[in-house]
């Protein structure tokens, strides 16, 4: 009897082995990314599904879906023109001004719609100083640019068509039908065995995956399953542009021709005179505090140094001041490259730090900083996937913004600073979407059980124009940084608005120069201290 029982409980083990090993590898599954036609879940939505299917339709609504048939019925900027509306006969600091941009096709043709992407910005090239100019699309073809007058002296302005309205709407279309700019390849290890394999985020394929999930966040990543070798062996992964790749037809293409990029739009005017008028008075500003209440353009650049015009920045240039500020913090970055400038720059100009060996290898591997004696902790880590490694990097030890942030306790010391953004250009706009709305939970949980935490977020910045420009795009940038200010309204974090500030600095390249790395730093700093 006994060994009668004994053979059923040995069946019943070998039946449940065999039953989760069979879920362990899944097959694809049916992933449906958020359409302009709402398409219909397979499943039940979730509230975060919910949640960013309605932001993912918000923005789909304000962008214009337009097709052509030739270059020339798109958008000219040399046939459009600039007017300032109510010009002045004296400007004096501190003023407005509005000018009106109405656009033209190549053919003369007034435009009806808008969505064209443009930057605009003024400057002093004397003084060196620039700010940005916020640009109010008003939909039928003409646009408000609205300035600051900021400093005194003689004033230029710029006003930049980056992308026509053609072109941005086929770049918003083309980022939402797929993961086709990207190629994911997973390194195994197991036993003295290697696998290379293919991964990613939608894999349509039959044979079984192995699944890398973050049920808490809804996140889901995959690869193939190697032969003979566990899935828990994943080790490495890489990830590379696919070139070839494009979602544009060739008219769309020709449009991304140097020649039709950030194109200066005419102006009837040149410069203008603006006045320290009598009238001005120069009001004390606060310190800089946390608490997102967004007003655009930010401040402005002043002998190459950024200046907030509504709390008073200050300027830590030297080891003492800076280590000053951040004696006895322990300060988590989190974030890209752009984020790994701030801790170089820091590093560079402290020596007092010490760099701890965390035996990693390649740039995006975590840096960790030590100053014993003041007691000072700074760690830099990439955030996770997706993120661009065109060599093999650690896989296993990164973590999600949101999943980083849970573990923290947090107290006055803490400092938790992220950004992101460059990296998720070239995905489904859901992505972003999804990860800013699981942050801004963390974060909202952070600052219940430790209010004095300081938390403050680096907002991306432009780029250059260089081969990739379809999947990397200042519009897919533009179109994050905006939920990212939207969504973070009413959060009692810190902005260090660096789309602003490279705005105004007319930077084109994807890490901006150490002017501008100065003075996002002088932010940070002024917040902390």
């Amino acid at each position: 009897m006994k060994q009668r029982h004994l053979l059923v409980f040995s069946f019943l083990l070998v039946a449940m082995t065999i039953f989760w090993v069979h879920h362990r590898f899944v097959k694809s599954p049916t992933i449906i990314y958020l359409k302009s036609d709402c398409d219909k879940m397979t499943k039940e939505e979730t509230e975060l599904q919910k949640e960013v299917k309605k932001i993912f339709n918000k923005v789909n609504s304000s962008i214009p879906k337009i097709s052509f048939t030739h270059f020339n019925n798109t958008t000219s900027a040399k046939n459009s023109k600039a007017t300032i509306i109510n010009p002045k006969d004296k400007y004096c600091v501190g003023d407005s001004l509005t000018v009106q941009v109405d656009m033209f096709d190549h053919l003369g043709k007034r435009k009806t719609y808008g969505g064209d992407f443009m930057t605009a910005r003024i400057y002093s090239p004397d003084v060196k100083a620039s700010a940005s100019g916020r640009v109010e699309d008003l939909r039928n073809g003409s646009y408000h640019i609205h300035y600051t007058l900021f400093w005194q002296g003689t004033v230029q302005f710029s006003i930049l068509m980056v992308h026509p309205s053609e072109l941005t709407s086929a770049l918003w279309q083309g980022r939402n039908k797929g993961h086709g700019y990207v190629a994911y390849t997973g390194s195994f290890v197991y036993k003295g065995n290697e696998a290379k394999v293919k991964c990613g985020f939608d894999l349509n394929q039959t044979h079984e995956l192995c699944e890398y999930s973050n049920l808490k966040e809804e996140e889901h990543f995959y690869c193939e399953k190697p032969v003979n070798i566990p899935c828990g062996s994943l080790r490495q992964m890489m990830s590379v542009f696919v070139k070839s790749h494009s979602y544009l037809s060739e008219a769309e293409k020709y449009l991304l021709n140097r020649s039709n990029i950030r194109v200066e739009i005419p102006k009837n005017f040149e410069k203008i005179s603006v006045s320290l008028c009598s009238g001005n008075i120069t009001e004390e500003k606060k310190k800089c505090s946390s608490g997102l209440n967004y007003t655009f353009p930010s401040g402005y650049f002043y002998q190459n140094m950024w200046n907030l015009q509504y709390c008073s920045i200050v300027r830590y240039r030297n080891m003492n001041s800076i280590n000053e500020c951040l004696k006895g913090k322990i300060v988590y970055m989190t974030g890209d490259s752009t984020m790994l400038q701030w801790m170089t720059y820091i590093s560079n100009h402290v020596n007092s730090l010490k760099a701890f060996n965390l035996y990693n290898e390649n740039w995006p591997m975590t840096r960790l900083f030590v100053d014993l004696e003041r007691n000072i902790k700074i760690e830099w880590r990439k955030h996770t996937n997706p993120f661009m490694m065109l060599v093999f990097h650690t896989f296993k030890e990164e973590y999600t913004i949101p999943d980083q942030i849970d573990h923290i306790g947090g107290n006055q010391n803490t400092v938790y600073i992220f950004t992101l953004g460059m990296h998720f250009r070239l995905f489904p706009l859901e992505h972003y979407i999804r990860r800013v709305l699981n942050i801004r939970r963390a974060i909202e949980q952070l600052l219940l059980r430790s209010p004095e935490t300081k938390v403050v977020v680096k907002m991306e910045n432009t780029s250059e124009i260089d081969a990739r420009i379809e999947m990397m795009n200042d519009f897919h940038g533009y179109v994050q940084y905006s939920i990212l200010i939207n969504m973070f309204q009413g959060l009692n974090v810190a902005v260090v608005d660096a789309w602003d500030m490279t705005v105004a600095f007319a930077s084109e390249n994807t890490h901006p120069s150490e002017d501008v790395i100065a003075s996002e730093v002088d932010w940070l700093l002024s917040y902390l201290c």
